[in-house]
């Protein structure tokens, strides 16, 4: 067999092992013969370069990261789906389609889960993946082709017959849970924050400027829809499009069903939610659908943004009710005490919940929520279980009135509650209770940026009484590190150098780190560059610290009293004898590059740290914000950005990567 044919059949058997894997959950090789083909394959490729054709599997690799994700506008509209979140809403969306057309209850309809992932939009040329978007806001979105590339259940060339010459298709780009869960386990042992969930780890590892992160994630896809821009679609239902796309080798979400009226319908949302939670994939309701298309295109569309003819089944929240044990009060790394319930261990949505959030003690007073109680807790999909309200009627006379304690639970620190807030603080930044969230604050990539300190790090530090507090930290030698589990001697002295180079980080960057109440990244730089040293501010009373342009007296108070504090003078007086930055660098140029502007970094830079970019930034005269708005003067985006990039790319906000910033504050000549 010559070369060009060998590589055409590795190419179809591996393209059918990856449908049978990905589409049809039903693997027909084993693992070592499809590496052997794909090895075999790549070898071909390299041995002869012309044989490489744009749809092999091997192109699915990715590529140098980008600069940027470009705009990409969609030949049509993206839609969003109204909700219904009990059977009346939906009955009275079936009467609203009736009163415009009558057939609206007699054509059928459809249910598909509703995937909890990330929307995109897939454009095919004869058969052929050729641009692949995110939904954006509906009419533009961004351009993630190479990345959607990566995902091994895309097919990059359509089989069968059938295809309209140019059409877009939608679909759901989703994280498995197992493999949602192996992200998490990875990013924690090596340091960093797990993802929240995985719509936004789906998101985020969508939009990566460097598609290898995106392979190496193991993303999904559900396809839904099809919208033929030329050509026409052999299909006049929805369940045909379903078994088009399937047929396409596209994968199509399980457990779609076809029903002839809406009770039906109804019926099936009843065992659905029954499953939901049984399945590998986040899922938040189903979708119902008219089964006509000759319906969807004369219900049309309201203004514009939601079909007539389908709507999102969402799924009310599972409430069960136990015995409020006890009423007990969490610090946190600001020192914020959070009061939360102990309970009698319930079943809600398949798991045991023995705890749940009350948020604070105003909520507690405005519900009535009493020690002993009968309570109703609520957990909806990705929420964590809260505290609903009593049931009065259930009271026997022993229930007991929560009282917030007068002092820190944790070290017996008188705690302050300012005038117009309803949180009361721990002001003592060595509380205990402060001290693991403290620590992971004060390493973060916006704090001093001491990478490979992620929580399972500090918690493994604080279980070992090898640190206490942040100052601990520069006293580790790598020598502690080797004898702990997980610690290699090379992720021991990486990490020892990682807190040393954190010594030279500027005044700003360590205010910001110490976690005082208040002072986000924008104040503490207004703080530095006015004090310029920490002797100066420590000295500083509340009047002279309100003066600070930006500042304000509720901030200046904080500030004061947390140097007024015993323990935080203490601490600060070891991280001076330790040799950390108290001083702020010159001021920054007043023509500089960045002169006057507001800058969001979002996303992790090709060699440049959080801190050092932020640096960057502020000495050519511009400060650095944590959030995207209208006020944005620039972006400077790195790898997993997030929904930060997306919202300037939304507003138009002009977004940089890091060789532009080099470029920008470059000395002149």
């Amino acid at each position: 067999m010559s070369p060009a044919k060998r590589a055409a059949e590795l190419r179809r058997l591996i393209d059918r092992a990856n449908i049978a894997y990905y589409v049809h959950d039903a693997p027909d090789i084993p693992d070592a013969e499809f590496d052997r083909l794909f090895r075999e394959l790549q070898s071909l490729e390299a041995a002869h370069p012309e044989l490489t054709t744009p749809d092999s599997p091997t192109q699915r690799l990715g590529a140098e990261p980008a600069t940027a994700l470009r705009k990409h506008p969609h030949l049509r509209p993206m839609l969003s789906l109204a909700n219904a979140f009990n059977d009346e809403e939906l009955l009275a969306w079936e009467d609203r389609n009736a009163r415009l057309n009558s057939d609206a209850r007699h054509s059928g309809y459809t249910t598909e889960i509703k995937i909890d992932g990330a929307a995109v939009n897939l454009t095919y040329a004869g058969g052929t993946f050729v641009t692949g978007a995110t939904r954006g806001n509906g009419t533009v979105g961004e351009d993630v082709t190479i990345n959607l590339r990566t995902i091994p259940g895309l097919p990059l060339v359509l089989q069968g017959s059938g295809h309209p010459p140019l059409m877009e298709i939608r679909g759901e780009v989703y994280f498995s849970r197992a493999a949602f869960d192996r992200l998490n386990t990875d990013r924690e042992q090596a340091g960093e924050p797990p993802f929240a969930n995985p719509r936004n780890a789906a998101a985020g590892s969508l939009r990566q400027l460097d598609a290898r992160i995106t392979r190496s994630r193991r993303l999904g896809l559900f396809a839904f829809h099809v919208e033929a821009i030329e050509g026409e679609l052999n299909a006049s239902s929805q369940w045909e499009v379903l078994d088009q796309l399937a047929a396409w080798g596209l994968p199509v979400a399980p457990h779609r069903a076809r029903h002839p009226d809406l009770a039906a319908v109804q019926k099936a949302v009843a065992t659905y939610e029954g499953m939901i939670r049984t399945l590998p994939f986040e899922a938040d309701g189903v979708v119902v659908k008219l089964d006509s298309l000759a319906l969807h295109d004369d219900l049309g569309t309201v203004g514009g943004r939601e079909p007539r003819w389908a709507i999102a089944r969402k799924f009310a929240p599972e409430v069960a009710v136990t015995r409020l044990l006890e009423i007990r009060v969490n610090v946190g790394r600001t020192g914020a005490l959070t009061p939360y319930a102990v309970l009698e261990p319930v079943e809600v949505g398949g798991v045991t919940v023995s705890s749940a959030t009350l948020h604070n003690e105003e909520i507690i007073a405005q519900k009535d929520v009493r020690v002993g109680d009968w309570v109703e807790i609520v957990r909806a999909v990705e929420v964590i279980p809260k505290v609903m309200g009593p049931l009065r009627d259930r009271r026997d006379g022993t229930a007991v009135e929560f009282v917030m304690p007068e002092e820190c639970p944790v070290c017996g620190t008188a705690v302050e509650r300012p005038a117009d807030e309803v949180i009361r603080y721990c002001p003592n930044v060595a509380c205990p209770g402060r001290v693991l969230e403290g620590i992971v604050h004060f390493a973060s990539r916006e704090a001093m940026d001491i990478r490979g300190l992620g929580y399972e790090r500090v918690r493994q530090l604080l279980d070992a009484t090898l640190i206490g507090d942040v100052a601990d930290l520069y006293e580790l030698q790598a020598e502690q590190l080797i004898e702990l589990e997980r610690f290699a001697e090379q992720s021991a002295v990486l990490l020892i150098k990682g807190i040393a180079d954190s010594k030279a980080r500027p005044l700003s960057t360590l205010l910001f780190g110490l976690g005082i109440h208040h002072v986000g990244k924008t104040v503490a730089v207004l703080l530095a560059r006015r004090f310029r040293t920490m002797a100066a501010l420590q000295e500083a009373g509340v009047e002279v610290i309100n003066a600070v342009p930006g500042v304000g007296p509720i901030i200046a108070e904080a500030v004061h009293r947390f140097f007024r504090t015993p323990g935080n003078g203490r601490l600060v007086e070891r991280l001076v004898a330790l040799g950390l930055g108290m001083t702020e660098p010159d001021a920054p140029e007043a023509d500089g590059p960045f002169a006057g502007m507001k800058v969001v970094l979002t996303g992790t830079l090709p060699t440049l740290s959080r801190g050092e970019a932020t640096d960057l930034v502020q000495r050519a005269g511009g400060y650095v914000s944590g959030s995207v708005s209208k006020k944005t003067s620039l972006v400077i985006a790195g790898s997993d950005a997030g929904s930060k990039l997306e919202k300037a790319t939304s507003l138009g906000i002009p977004v940089i990567d890091e060789d532009e910033l080099l470029r920008r504050v470059a000395p002149r000549p």
